[in-house]
Formats: structure tokens, sequence, C-alpha cells
């Protein structure tokens, strides 16, 4: 099984991250005991870290995969809180459900925050403070935007990094590919441990995600990457192409034919707009009463189907 370093975090991680986002209402709604299956099928071939968020209501399918589990797992979630007393809620609720004593990674979640360190002070600080009390291995961040992960290089309190990244910038808040880059290597320059996201830009480079793929992994600084896998053939192809770089050509040319979008159940939509500002890439607007997608633009992060409150949204 290979393995890598995370940062100077003393954690050795496959560089293949299971993310769990796809697994949940979200987005496939798979149930916990098939998504559980399909994690514990990715851990039965080396991987060992799972990444999941408070908004993602996948822990019940990582703690179905867990059960009769003997080999090593470590868990990432995410707190979107923009108060302390919500984070810690937040991480109380992970442990609860994930049935855990202490979680490996908490990172404050702030996809659209740019300066979490000013906006979310009160999440780091509480976040921090439950690392004292041994409820948190270690702190993190997660972000789309370059001076957000340019800030936590520097920050002493943070240990990981979870940047958003693929080879065309898309989803990137405020810069290009090359500026993410280049803040990624700062970051791991400065002993930050680091896995990226979106390689896919959420399954819009699908049809060359071979080439994605490998750009994001030769990046310099990145540790890993989390990809949403949805099929055992999904887990296999991926495996071996982060182990070995060996590709099975119809099994790819397979996988790189498929295509999700984002689906709004028009007839029950009330246009209430609140899936617009949840957005993270301005895809959504409200037109003549009816929430619509640039499916140009969509990265397919699902964040607005967790806003909706007619539950309507969905990726597919």
């Amino acid at each position: 099984m290979k393995t890598v370093m995370l940062g100077a975090t003393g954690l050795r991680v496959h560089p293949l991250v299971y993310g769990t986002l796809p697994l949940g209402p979200l987005q496939a709604a798979v149930t916990p005991e098939e998504g559980g299956r399909l994690i514990r099928y990715a851990l039965e071939r080396g991987v060992n870290l799972l990444d999941t968020a408070e908004m993602y209501q996948t822990y019940p399918h990582i703690r179905a995969a867990l059960d009769g589990y003997r080999g090593e797992v470590l868990i990432a979630t995410k707190t979107h809180a923009n108060t302390g007393e919500l984070a810690r809620a937040h991480v109380e609720r992970a442990l609860r459900e994930l049935d855990r004593e202490c979680l490996d990674l908490v990172h404050l979640h702030g996809a659209r925050v740019a300066d979490p360190f000013t906006d979310r002070a009160e999440v780091v600080a509480e976040l921090v403070r439950m690392k004292e009390e041994g409820k948190i291995r270690h702190v993190g961040l997660s972000s789309h935007f370059i001076s957000a992960i340019r800030k936590a290089a520097a920050h002493p309190e943070i240990e990981v990094i979870h940047p958003l990244i693929n080879r065309t910038g898309m989803g990137i808040i405020d810069g290009s590919s090359e500026e993410m880059a280049a803040a990624i290597a700062e970051s791991a320059a400065a002993g930050k441990g680091v896995y990226a996201m979106k390689a896919l830009a959420g399954g819009n480079l699908i049809s060359s995600a071979r080439e994605s793929i490998r750009f994001v992994l030769g990046l310099t600084g990145v540790h890993g990457i989390a990809m949403g896998m949805l099929s055992e053939t999904e887990i296999d192809g991926n495996v071996a192409l982060f182990e070995t770089g060996v590709t099975e050509t119809k099994l790819w040319e397979d996988l790189e034919g498929k295509r999700r979008k984002l689906r709004i159940m028009q007839a029950f939509c009330k246009g209430c707009g609140m899936c617009v500002p949840a957005c993270t890439n301005d895809a959504l607007q409200v037109v003549e009463g009816k929430a619509q997608v640039d499916e140009e633009t969509c990265i397919l992060c699902g964040y607005c189907g967790a806003a909706c409150p007619e539950f309507i949204i969905r990726v597919v």
C-alpha cells in the first residue's frame, strides 16, 4: 500500500482520500448500508483517510463501513459554523455519531470565506480549544480562496489545508489554477499537510479524468486528493492510478464517458432564493420565480441542496 506523510502531522495517508459527499443526500443519496459497503471496499484496498463534513450527512455511511473493521482509519470532518458554540456542537455530534473519542482532523469549512482568521476567528479558537481537550488531533482549513490558503500557510494552528484545485481553475474564487498551485506549494513548504478537492471540477472535467487527476497529483506540495466514488469500478480505477500511475483503458474510457448534473425539481421550486448565496461558484439565479443553474459554471458541490428548504435540489 502506498502512503505519504501528511505534512508535519505525523499521519501517513494513502494519496487517494475517500470523499464521502456524493454518497449522502446532497448528491446520490445512497443508503448508509450501500455507502458503507463502498467505503469498506476502499478501505480494504488501502485507502485510509475518509473525508466528510457536518453538512454532508454521511456519518451513518462511515459508521456502517467501520462496523467490525480492524484496520487503521483516519477521519477528517468539517464544520461550517460561524460561532464557536456551533462549531463545538458540530464536533460533538461527529464524535457521537461516529462513535469516536477523538477526531483525526477537523477543518474550518470556509469555502466562501476569504479571511477565515478574521471572519471565523471564534471558530478557529474553539477548534484549538477542543484539540487541547483531546477531542481533535489536528486542525485544518477547507477553502476555495487562494487568499485563505496563503493565510493558512502562516497560521501556526492550522496543520492541514484542503484546497480547491484543478487544471482549469474552475471554482477558484479569487484567481487562477497557477496562483492556487503556488499557494499550495507555499503551504506545504511551511509544513502543512495538503489534500486537494475538486480535481475533476465536480465532474466537469470527467471526460479528461486521467489527465486532470495526474495534473493535481503532480503539483508541488499535494499529498493526496479527495475523490468521490460511487462504485467499485471507480475505486479500483483510482487506487491503481494513484498507486502505480497505470490505468486500464476500457475501464477509464467508461468512467470518462459519465456525466453528472444538478437537478432542480422545478415543479416544487418556490423561488425563495436560499440556494443562490449557498452556491460557491455563482452558478445559480432565480428567474421568473424559479431557481436555474448555469451548467457551464456549476461545480456540482451540492451545497445549494443543503440550503434548499424544500429539498428539491440534487446532484444526479
